[in-house]
């Protein structure tokens, strides 16, 4: 296994690219895939909100996507998907239904509604404009697109909770690639599973240190209340081997496994985290089922190392430092 740097030039079809608005911080991330691409998802928390998922299910008649879409705002962030399939169309990107083209675009949403004025969030020019902005080679990361109004270590309450944000990590294994993106805006702390650190979370009373939430609720210190649905991440991964829909779910499954190194709590009731698989099938051949359980075992590897580049490449906004911002942190 080798790692490169977090760009996805490497799976020949996809091009990356962010909206973020400069009114306040919030934003949303598509992975365009104009060609189409086999696609699946693992929804694990427990407040999702989502844009056409149930088509992606291994007996629905779609066996392909166009983009995948991850945005701020809430619901609300739900109209971005119409800017990006107003850019698929017009470049004659969708799946042929009588005297039109319809590209398909499923989307996932985070809260990010309380950093910044809550009335604005991405809309359908905020999707347009990230399609315009996708490269193959983007390697934007921290408060960018979705990361933009990230927060993680929530479980106490936002004012004890820092800055999440939007990691990238690549890994070849041979000819194989396998990307992630994820946008880490969880209810727990973030970890390093090489050191079990603590990277980001819950904030001590002083707002310097790092509470760890685990321990503190073994302490007996409660949650806050009020914190369903102001939570989640979200992410992708993707490969260019040729999967089709039962595989492509299998491997969103497994890439699961990296949140839950890394976040802790992880899919609670209050977090809405959902991982997209895409597959291009740029390396042709039936993918074995031992081949893979070695994929998802690395794809899991690649959204591990996202949601630590996220933290880590994240700035600090009032009131919520980032991880750079606590000097006496790892």
């Amino acid at each position: 296994m080798s790692t490169a740097p977090a760009a996805f030039s490497d799976i020949t079809g996809l091009k990356l690219g962010h909206h973020t608005d400069p009114r306040r911080p919030t934003g949303c991330t598509v992975l365009l895939c104009e060609s189409g691409a086999v696609a699946g998802v693992d929804i694990r928390g427990g407040a999702t909100g989502t844009r056409e998922t149930a088509l992606l299910a291994p007996g629905a008649l779609v066996d392909r996507v166009h983009a995948v879409l991850l945005t701020g705002g809430s619901a609300f962030g739900l109209d971005a998907a119409g800017g990006v399939m107003r850019w698929l169309e017009e470049r004659g990107h969708g799946i042929p239904v009588g005297p039109a083209r319809v590209p398909i675009v499923p989307a996932a949403v985070l809260f990010d509604l309380w950093v910044g004025e809550p009335g604005i969030r991405p809309d359908a020019a905020a999707g347009y404009a990230a399609c315009e902005a996708a490269r193959p080679d983007t390697a934007d990361e921290g408060n960018v697109g979705a990361g933009a109004g990230a927060t993680v270590g929530k479980l106490f309450g936002i004012t004890h909770a820092m800055k999440g944000g939007l990691g990238c990590a690549v890994l070849r294994v041979g000819e194989v690639a396998i990307a992630a993106i994820v946008a880490v805006n969880a209810l727990g702390d973030v970890r390093d599973p090489a050191s079990g650190a603590i990277v980001a979370g819950a904030r001590t009373a002083d707002g310097r240190g790092l509470r760890d939430s685990i321990a503190a609720l073994a302490r007996g210190e409660g949650p806050a209340s009020g914190l369903s649905g102001l939570n989640t991440t979200i992410g992708i991964v993707a490969t260019n081997a040729q999967l089709d829909k039962a595989q492509a779910h299998r491997l969103a499954a497994m890439a699961q496994a990296g949140l839950a190194r890394c976040i802790h709590p992880v899919h609670t009731q209050h977090d809405g985290d959902l991982l997209f698989a895409l597959a291009t099938g740029g390396i042709p051949g039936h993918v074995e089922p031992h081949q893979l359980s070695v994929l998802g075992t690395f794809a899991a590897e690649a959204v591990s190392q996202a949601v630590l580049r996220g933290v880590r490449a994240a700035h600090g906004l009032p009131g919520l430092p980032a991880v750079r911002d606590l000097t006496l942190h790892p």
